[in-house]
């Protein structure tokens, strides 16, 4: 069993316009915006990150918007939901916020005994919050929500699938336990990051999820540094998976390879962090490109919609 792992590190989606995608994060969830660069594999669509202050690894939610993408279908296969948490009696608040400000799919409940408050984003994204006591990571402070309310960072993330026994025993090989079950929801928990839980539904007569805007295109799990990503990358080769080498995401480096369940997972490290090319103070207001397509920057400042602060 690994050790190496602390929990998420960043979850990945896909969007169809980038200012209503932006404007959601900032705006309405009170994140900051903490990067603006580009998709490596195709520079004219945006890469997008919102978090804390800092981009702590377990707060940070990307995107690539792709304009004129077309709506994801939900299904097996995929990250049905990703949760932020919140202090305990936070909920009124943001029940409230939500309803004013037009988000649709507000669903209450309670889950693991813990209260939640279910939502769509912006193309549909599963998106819930949890009261979670016991989260003492600290909140983004620049945003008009107050800091007794605000987003904490990643609670879980929540993977549906046909079958979940392999994903399940892929968990455990990295270092999450078993913890509670809900119904058909198995939850497995790691002292990581605060981003501790996964929560495995299983759906066998479903039909598969179609990737689109609203979609999860892959979930990320942190690791302290590139020696421990290379100690997990020979474990999972040697157990059979088929692991991409290492790439340089600028921030961070990362690995891929693709779960039994279909679910596509990353390992990227907490190194270097998003101050690498700006200061704190102005994280992802300037756009930041990767060297390799730095000399497109005359065509993508005209190309790309215009993001508000």
């Amino acid at each position: 069993m690994l050790n190496q792992i602390q929990g998420l590190h960043h979850v990945t989606s896909m969007a169809r316009d980038a200012q209503d995608n932006n404007s959601f994060f900032t705006r309405t969830l009170g994140l900051r915006r903490v990067k603006t660069t580009v998709n490596f594999d195709a520079p004219d669509v945006y890469h997008l990150y919102y978090g804390d202050e800092r981009g702590t690894p377990g707060s940070v939610m990307t995107y690539f918007p792709f304009p004129n993408i077309t709506r994801g279908r939900p299904g097996t296969g995929e990250v049905g939901e990703t949760v932020f948490s919140v202090p305990q009696g936070a909920l009124g608040f943001w029940k409230k916020r939500l309803v004013a400000q037009g988000v649709s799919g507000l669903s209450q409940s309670e889950s693991f005994g813990q209260k939640r408050l279910a939502f769509h984003g912006p193309d549909g994204d599963g998106l819930a919050l949890v009261e979670d006591p016991q989260d003492a990571r600290a909140p983004y402070l620049g945003s008009d929500v107050p800091a007794d309310v605000a987003i904490r960072g990643f609670h879980s993330a929540s993977m549906r699938l046909r079958d979940g026994g392999a994903t399940e025993e892929l968990l455990r090989f990295m270092g999450y336990e078993p913890a509670e079950n809900s119904g058909t929801i198995k939850r497995f928990a790691i002292k990581g990051n605060g981003a501790d839980f996964i929560d495995v539904e299983t759906l066998p007569g479903a039909a598969p999820a179609r990737l689109g805007a609203g979609s999860v295109h892959h979930i990320a799990f942190a690791v302290e540094n590139r020696a421990k990503q290379l100690e997990v990358r020979k474990a999972l080769a040697d157990t059979g998976f088929q692991v991409t080498p290492v790439i340089d995401r600028d921030y961070f480096w990362a690995i891929y390879f693709r779960t039994p369940g279909g679910v596509l997972f990353e390992v990227a490290t907490n190194e270097p962090g998003f101050d690498r090319d700006e200061d704190m103070a102005h994280l992802g207001e300037a756009l930041q490109l990767p060297k390799q397509h730095a000399h497109l920057r005359p065509y993508l400042e005209q190309s790309l919609q215009p993001l508000e602060s």
